[in-house]
């Protein structure tokens, strides 16, 4: 069952995700980048707000690839009580370095998400790494907001192939991007654990107040509610296809797995 991310930039607001059925409530500063990380204080307040009922994750921010300032980001925002961090993996920089340290973060507890940009160029084989990395979940989404929806950049066929993919090392996949309501139907039939939005759900575009109808809208176009709140099973399925996909990676063998619920 899909399920619908629902990005906010504060306590306020998450609360207003919540009341209206989100599945997940994403912590995101929209005036800051594409993936924009939010102060500190208003994660933590949020998190103190939410109070579990949630799944709450949080951006790292439009960073460069370099692994000391990736490295303190997600711990600095892990350390606020958040149950997924979600990083950029942008052009340039050392990005397999990058993903060297996350892995120790994720063998530490840290439940990461990975995001791959529609319009840059998204390399589809880095999935089978960031399973064998102890990443929970894989996103796609897009850099630039003003170049139009996900499925501008990526025809229904490839999107499919990248949820297949995803779900066959037993990660989380996601699929964002400037999404609309008229996305929702073809996107559904793809199979995604679930769907990020921001622009549709707020009253004048990604950077005003998220609009508790819009919500509710969405969510009733989703489909019926797919709550669960974090939980040790979750986490088990996620390591769970981590050591799988470093096995086929050792053994230069497919690996292939059910669909992982929210």
């Amino acid at each position: 069952m899909t399920g619908l991310l629902a990005s906010v930039t504060s306590a306020a607001e998450a609360e207003t995700a919540l009341a209206a059925g989100a599945d997940i409530i994403d912590l995101k500063d929209p005036r800051t980048g594409a993936l924009g990380a939010l102060p500190t204080p208003v994660i933590r307040e949020a998190v103190a707000r939410l109070a579990g009922r949630r799944t709450v994750s949080a951006t790292a921010g439009d960073l460069p690839m370099e692994p000391d300032i990736v490295d303190q980001a997600v711990e600095s925002i892990a350390a606020l009580g958040v149950d997924i961090v979600k990083v950029g993996l942008f052009p340039g920089g050392d990005r397999e370095a990058c993903l060297d340290r996350l892995a120790v973060r994720a063998a530490g507890g840290a439940r990461l998400v990975a995001v791959l940009f529609a319009d840059r160029s998204p390399d589809l084989g880095l999935i089978e790494g960031l399973a064998a990395r102890g990443f929970a979940g894989v996103m796609l989404d897009t850099a630039d907001k003003r170049g139009g929806t996900l499925r501008r950049h990526l025809d229904d066929a490839t999107l499919a192939r990248f949820v297949e993919r995803v779900r066959d090392f037993g990660l989380l996949s996601g699929l964002a991007g400037s999404l609309g309501p008229e996305d929702i139907a073809p996107l559904l039939r793809l199979g995604p654990d679930y769907l990020g939005f921001r622009g549709a759900l707020c009253t004048d575009g990604r950077a005003s107040a998220l609009d508790a109808d819009r919500v509710r809208a969405i969510r009733a176009a989703i489909g019926s509610a797919a709550v669960q709140p974090p939980s040790a099973t979750s986490a088990a399925t996620a390591a769970d296809g981590a050591q799988r996909a470093a096995h086929s990676l050792a053994a230069g063998s497919p690996v292939s797995r059910s669909a992982k619920s929210m």
